[in-house]
């Protein structure tokens, strides 16, 4: 008797809604002469916070902040210099206070790595996690992954 076969996990880029690209520095790489594992954390964190801190996307309202309470990064391929990368992001998940991320970098149509981070909103004032507001709710909709369905907490 075979085992069943396993679903194929690999990202697709499609999937994942907020897009930037960018490009692969030489001090990105390390004595191996690939891209460093610690620089994946700098390429996720750009996607995150273009996304969460630009004013035309309006999802800091005054007097809150997002940051960063988990990142748990999948190493999947080799990345060397030069190159570009494309960063793909989508909303997986809402908490009362945050929203979980899938995340993602291609390069050359291939998945380099892929990362599942957790930001929570914050009251810059207390110090204290500040509840998501409807409007960010409903801000953080058009990011939602595509295949995935994002409830809003006490839907």
């Amino acid at each position: 008797m075979n085992a069943p076969s396993r679903l194929d996990t690999t990202p697709r880029l499609e999937d994942y809604p907020y897009r930037l690209s960018d490009n692969v520095r030489f001090g990105d790489l390390d004595p191996n002469q690939h891209v460093n594992n610690a620089v994946y954390a700098t390429y996720f964190e750009t996607g995150r916070v273009t996304l969460m801190k630009l004013p035309e996307y309006g999802l800091t309202p005054p007097g809150l902040a997002w940051i960063m309470v988990r990142l748990d990064i999948h190493f999947r391929a080799e990345l060397h210099w030069p190159n570009t990368i494309e960063l793909g992001l989508g909303v997986v998940k809402l908490g009362r206070t945050s929203v979980t991320f899938e995340q993602v970098v291609f390069s050359n149509g291939k998945c380099i790595a892929s990362a599942t981070s957790v930001g929570v909103l914050l009251d810059e004032a207390t110090r204290r996690p500040a509840p998501l507001t409807a409007e960010v709710i409903e801000k953080l909709r058009p990011w939602h992954k595509r295949g995935i369905e994002v409830v809003p907490p006490g839907s």
